[in-house]
């Protein structure tokens, strides 16, 4: 934390969040010696934000604003502060914690109704001269196209769709997503860039109208739509490029009234970029602007909630940083897993570590399976990397599955050595692949000769966890879980004929969509499942025939 920080008038503070930003706030406020206080929904009982909090205070679950006020009215607490997720980004929560008579540590409710409808956000944007992507009716901006969620952010409520075939299975799908993860179902198309780049800008502002950017990160490496690794700052930017990039972002966060930290996000293709969505809320990823700045930005949103101004804010951004998530899913699949920490081994030293858990805690399906973050702060970007590289081999976890191994493969590959990886990087280059022996020439790796736009990325290996049954004969395969979850549809019967890559069920962990398909043409002999059964991962769902 920086030495001129002061405590600010803020007494108690309830964090109506869970996991790794709840303890991370936690962290921040006992620095200013502010008192704390945790929520705890019925099935969280005893994790680790409520063990960090001075008081923690039961309530019916993470998304009844209700209960968060009521907990902090309950103990006296004076400010809320939403995290990232759940409620962070409900413009209602924020109005009716004020009304309480509580400051909100976050955007007004009107900035945040204004950047939190992606399709209001997309024409303040435009208005205030910052470029978007076309969007519309699919027929009007054609193939091929990202299906999102109106209110929606973290991946959920959103699928490429590449032909007009997909279309309808697409909407209906995100739109399931969508209402079940945000309460709301509104979907829009905009054009999908094939291999863009994904820029964020980070910004604060205060009360009095001040915006600053505090500098951009690179979150291009991403699975189903959610950042793995972030870095500050971005590779490869020109300067009028970089410029021109925290120019968009001010001029948006002024144009919706914006106060408190908050992310403006971008897509890159070479010199052009176009405006995302703005993020009204601190991002998972803030450490690694932290790390490079020296400031605590949750120090920060808390001074800002408080009703001071930017003016005395000082830092020079110096070095680089990179970070990663711990995830407990698999590294093939990317699907989320579930048990208990028997082995938790962190990395000390120069890593930076926000955990969410300890060793022996419980990693269940309701909730995101994120471990813990680590932060690597180096001179440079090489050196950021290297010392990455040695804090995730020093890490170790057992009792559940990881994606440890994906990350030590991730930081050492050469094309994210290079600061090359696209959003297109993972699709390219499958998980715990080979990496090349020869990078080809730039001129190789560009579609310029035929002069035709770029093509998809190409698939990688198909990695559904369909699986020949131990015994079974030729022609015979049983269907099973691929994670844990939730059986919300069953798409087939017993003696329907089916076609390859048919969706058979669809499971739901993390209020995600996972359909699960045949892996052949043929017909369903079982369906041993019903809709609302909750299955492990592994469990037989059906059995087919070819």
């Amino acid at each position: 934390m920086r030495a001129d920080y002061r405590p600010v008038s803020i007494r108690k503070l309830l964090v109506a969040n869970r996991g790794e930003i709840a303890v991370r706030v936690f962290r921040t406020c006992r620095e200013l010696g502010i008192e704390t206080v945790g929520v705890v929904a019925p099935d969280d009982v005893g994790s680790l934000h409520t063990r960090s909090a001075d008081r923690a205070v039961e309530i019916t679950g993470y998304l009844h604003s209700e209960e968060h006020i009521r907990a902090a009215l309950a103990t006296e607490a004076d400010a809320i502060h939403p995290g990232y997720g759940f409620l962070a980004e409900n413009a209602d929560f924020a109005e009716a914690a004020e009304a309480a008579g509580l400051t909100w540590v976050g955007p007004p409710p009107e900035a945040l109704r204004l950047g939190g409808d992606k399709l209001a956000a997309k024409r303040i944007a435009r208005e205030a001269g910052v470029p978007v992507l076309p969007d519309g009716r699919a027929e009007e901006i054609g193939f091929p196209l990202l299906v999102k969620a109106a209110a929606g952010g973290g991946g959920r409520g959103m699928r490429v769709v590449r032909s007009p075939a997909e279309l309808d299975d697409a909407l209906a799908a995100a739109e399931r997503e969508a209402e079940g993860a945000f309460g709301d179902g509104t979907l829009y198309c905009e054009r999908y860039l094939e291999r863009p780049r994904h820029v964020e800008v980070q910004l604060l502002a205060d009360g009095a109208g001040a915006v600053l950017a505090l500098g951009e990160r690179d979150c291009s490496v991403q699975r189903r739509h959610q950042k793995v690794l972030e870095e500050s700052p971005a590779q490869h930017l020109s300067p009028g490029l970089r410029s021109a990039l925290h120019e968009a972002a001010v001029a948006f966060g002024r144009a919706v009234g914006y106060r408190s930290a908050g992310t403006v996000e971008f897509v890159l293709d070479g010199e052009q970029f176009f405006f995302l969505e703005l993020n009204g809320r601190i991002q998972v990823e803030h450490p690694v602007t932290e790390a490079v700045t020296g400031l605590d930005l949750v120090a920060e949103q808390l001074r800002i909630a408080a009703g001071e101004s930017l003016e005395t804010i000082r830092y020079e951004p110096a070095g680089h940083a990179v970070e990663v998530r711990l995830y407990a899913e698999d590294s093939r699949t990317f699907l989320p897993q579930t048990g208990r920490i028997e082995r938790l081994a962190l990395p000390g030293g120069p890593i930076r570590v926000d955990a969410g858990v300890e060793e022996g805690d419980e990693v269940g399906l309701a909730y995101d399976p994120m471990l813990a973050k680590l932060i690597a702060h180096g001179r440079d970007r090489g050196e950021a990397l290297e010392l990455l590289a040695k804090g995730l081999d020093e890490t170790e976890v057992r009792g559940v599955t990881t994606n440890l191994a994906f990350l030590r493969w991730l930081v050492r590959h050469p094309m994210v050595r290079a600061g090359e990886a696209t959003t297109a990087f993972l699709t390219e280059h499958p998980p715990l692949s080979a990496p090349p022996l020869v990078r080809a020439p730039d001129a190789f790796r560009a579609p310029w000769r035929l002069n035709l736009p770029a093509p998809p990325p190409a698939p990688p290996p198909d990695v559904d966890v369909e699986s020949q049954r131990p015994g079974a004969t030729q022609g015979e395969s049983a269907v099973v879980a691929p994670m844990p979850g939730t059986v919300i549809r069953v798409e087939v019967v017993a003696g329907e004929a089916i076609r390859a890559r048919q969706p058979l069920v669809v499971l739901e962990a993390m209020k995600m969509e996972i359909p699960v398909h045949s892996p052949f043409d043929g017909t369903v002999k079982n369906v041993h499942v019903s809709v609302g059964d909750r299955v492990a991962g592994g469990a037989l769902l059906a059995e087919l025939e070819s």
